[in-house]
């Protein structure tokens, strides 16, 4: 019998080991260098404490102690390291200036190649000014990258605080601002302006001003235009944000100057504790960031520590090796080629999306006649760019992974490859519905069914858009996934319904199925790693001119 590691967890041997403890031999001194002290806290925390300190992604790391306690194994460091700042440092004694070297674990899907373990080399500061702690990470955080010798690397720099003054000043309530809030999140920007242009009770300068801030990307320049935009939707000066970059810009003027420090506003970490500058860093030739941070006063306030400052960073060990060239698997993807010396990547779906995206491509002024010919083709290289061409189920892994730049595929694709993209453009065309459906003969039957067994049995090949809409009406749903007729499985009484993809209801119909519920409209979508997006000024000029496509067919359908 083979003896395995668990998926997602492997041994580390000598080779590899060394380079790892080179690396973070040459942190830690940097961190030292400026009077960062060292902490360790445990591997376990007691969930509910954790839980107290700010919200933490969904960790099926648990177990339960002999004292019946659940514990967790820590999905990262910031949230332990405040619960013991809380809990054990004297707060006449703040600040503190604490760093760590630490595994930390999280969940990964099965079948992705991801490590589920990884450890993070960072620092917190805790208790010192705000604007001035934000500035002192980040010049740290420079400057370990700098001593690492990480090539081409540079620091990108948001802040959550722009965004929520704009949407205390639209006073549409909690509802409405929770829901911008989850869709920037999720870097579903096109969510976004489907949300803020189909909400009543804003003002055109709102709806722009949602739908822009987060796309605001670029040089120092960017925080005069975010301060403009703000104006314009009517914040208040001191509510803005914009008064704590340009403090920012000021301490960090040597990077300013280097091109080093950017900006880009679509930057709002998964954890939602930050309250003000969140930051990553980023080096060409990676489809991940090397690190990222930010400042979550919340977090302390959480725990009992009302108005005290805090602000960190954590660094990927895994990472810094890859973009190193040392050995490691961080499951990103190292080409070893600036960008200035490589062709654009783009995923481009076959079959019933080819045609309208090589359309559109071309409207958008990129050369296409490679794909008018495609044959058996994989690759087609073009003058500055590189078609990758994929089913389209699989343009959202290619992107998230590194195999592309950015793509095209259908918003069910994405939904169902849930992995961290950033939808850019809709380009509305490849227009579909999702609908729950079930035989004609059978009206009523699931109803009863579920009546006495309390749950749904749907077949379907989307089982996270199936899974999503039942939870939105809330309804217990069995899912059996199938990957071809989906139209037998109620007719054959296996399932009681069918969720699944229609244009014209043809098929339902020659199948005596009829239409129950409608579940979502999908049109295709174009969409960047989040890296290579705020890496690439390729990759913004793309989607601008994509939407100046679509805006004009739109104008010209009218």
């Amino acid at each position: 019998m083979v003896q395995r590691t668990p998926r997602g967890f492997r041994d580390i041997l000598p080779e590899e080991a060394l380079a790892r403890e080179r690396i973070t031999e040459t942190v830690r001194t940097c961190f030292s260098s400026h009077g960062y002290l060292p902490v360790e806290t445990p591997i376990l925390e007691d969930r509910s404490v954790i839980e107290t300190a700010g919200r933490i992604q969904d960790s099926p790391f648990q177990l339960f102690d002999k004292d019946d306690r659940l514990l967790m194994l820590r999905p990262d460091l910031t949230l332990p390291i405040a619960r013991m700042v809380a809990s054990r440092l004297d707060a006449n004694k703040l600040p503190a200036r604490l760093r760590y070297v630490a595994p930390v674990v999280r969940e990964q899907g099965a079948l992705r190649g991801q490590s589920r373990q990884f450890t993070q080399l960072g620092v917190e500061l805790v208790g010192g000014d705000g604007a001035a702690s934000e500035a002192e990470v980040v010049l740290l955080l420079a400057d370990a990258l700098a001593r690492l010798g990480v090539p081409d690397w540079y620091v990108v720099c948001g802040s959550v605080a722009p965004l929520k003054a704009l949407l205390a000043s639209c006073n549409l309530g909690e509802a409405f601002s929770k829901r911008v809030l989850e869709l920037v999140h999720e870097s579903d920007l096109v969510g976004l302006d489907e949300f803020v242009n189909a909400t009543e009770g804003l003002g055109r300068e709102q709806r722009d001003a949602l739908c822009r801030v987060p796309r605001l990307n670029g040089d120092e320049h960017v925080v005069e235009e975010l301060d403009g935009i703000l104006a314009s939707a009517g914040v208040e000066d001191a509510q803005r944000g914009v008064a704590g970059l340009r403090q920012l810009l000021a301490s960090c003027a040597p990077l300013v100057r280097q091109g080093r420090l950017r900006f880009d506003f679509s930057i709002i970490n998964s954890f939602d504790y930050y309250t003000g500058l969140v930051f990553k860093a980023y080096a060409e030739g990676i489809a991940a960031s090397l690190a990222s941070g930010g400042h979550y006063d919340a977090v302390l306030e959480n725990l009992g520590l009302p108005d005290v400052s805090a602000c960190g960073f954590a660094m990927s060990l895994e990472r810094l090796q890859e973009v190193l060239g040392e050995q490691g698997e961080s499951g990103v993807v190292t080409p070893g080629v600036r960008l200035a010396e490589r062709p654009l990547r783009i995923a481009v779906p076959k079959g019933s999306l080819f045609a309208d995206t090589v359309r559109v491509l071309a409207a958008a002024g990129l050369p296409t006649e490679g794909l008018r010919d495609l044959g058996r083709k994989l690759i087609v290289r073009e003058e500055g760019v590189e078609y990758v061409i994929v089913r389209a189920q699989d343009a959202p892994a290619f992107v998230a992974f590194g195999g592309a730049d950015c793509g095209i595929c259908g918003r069910d694709s994405i939904i169902e490859a849930d992995v961290d993209l950033l939808q850019l453009q809709d380009l509305k065309y490849g227009w579909c519905r999702f609908v729950v459906a079930e035989p004609a003969a059978n009206a009523g039957m699931a109803e009863r069914a579920y009546a006495w067994r309390g749950t749904m049995r749907v077949a379907t090949k989307y089982p996270r858009i199936t899974q999503a809409y039942y939870d939105r009406i809330g309804q217990q749903v069995d899912i059996v996934q199938l990957h071809g007729n989906i139209e037998l499985g109620p007719i054959v009484g296996m399932t009681d319904r069918i969720v699944d993809i229609t244009a014209t209801g043809a098929t339902l119909v020659e199948n005596d199925l009829v239409e129950v519920d409608n579940v979502l409209e999908c049109t295709a979508r174009f969409f960047a790693s989040p890296a290579a997006y705020r890496c690439d000024v390729r990759i913004r000029d793309l989607a601008a001119r994509l939407a100046r496509v679509v805006r004009q067919e739109e104008e010209e359908d009218r």
